[in-house]
């Protein structure tokens, strides 16, 4: 759409409305309620929120790169320490996350690899089958049959049970 109109060609209609005259020399009141409202509620408030919005911008932080520090293990906290029981159970349940989001990264390969090689899946793909079965089992070794009320107490429990099975097994 060009940016000069040819007005001769679109003439506008004249407008209806006229233009009000002032009858009276007293000013408007409604001006001075609109000056007085910009100058003492509008104006501070909007340097304020410019102020903060260039405070923001300068010192980013991104919540997705969040780093937590890690607590010690369940099995490291002193007997009756619930600081550090509730640490430890807030840190297994981010460890757990993490190693769905392994499991599932993994699988999504090999179904791309799947797709992308069709019918020589078998032998092009065999090491994301090697790699996804690695990392199933070590996910069910992990947190397999704890359900979706496992805790950290119940998966090291596991753990310990697995560890001591291991060790009759090598007598």
């Amino acid at each position: 759409m060009p940016e000069d109109h040819d007005w001769e060609a679109y003439k506008v209609p004249p407008t209806r409305t006229p233009v009000s005259e002032r009858t009276t020399s007293v000013p408007n009141p409604v001006d001075y309620f609109q000056t007085a409202f910009s100058n003492v509620l509008d104006a501070p408030v909007t340097f304020i929120r410019g102020w903060i919005e260039r405070w923001q911008n300068s010192n980013k932080f991104y919540y997705y790169h969040q780093k937590f520090r890690r607590v010690p293990d369940l099995s490291q906290c002193l007997e009756g320490d619930y600081l550090c029981y509730y640490e430890a159970e807030a840190q297994w349940r981010r460890d757990r996350m993490v190693d769905q989001e392994i499991v599932e990264i993994v699988r999504e390969r090999m179904a791309a690899c799947k797709q992308r090689e069709g019918p020589n899946q078998f032998q092009n793909c065999a090491k994301e089958m090697e790699l996804l079965a690695q990392v199933t089992k070590a996910y069910q070794d992990r947190y397999g049959e704890l359900g979706y009320h496992g805790n950290a107490r119940t998966c090291l429990m596991k753990q310990k049970h697995r560890m001591m099975e291991e060790r009759k097994a090598a007598q």
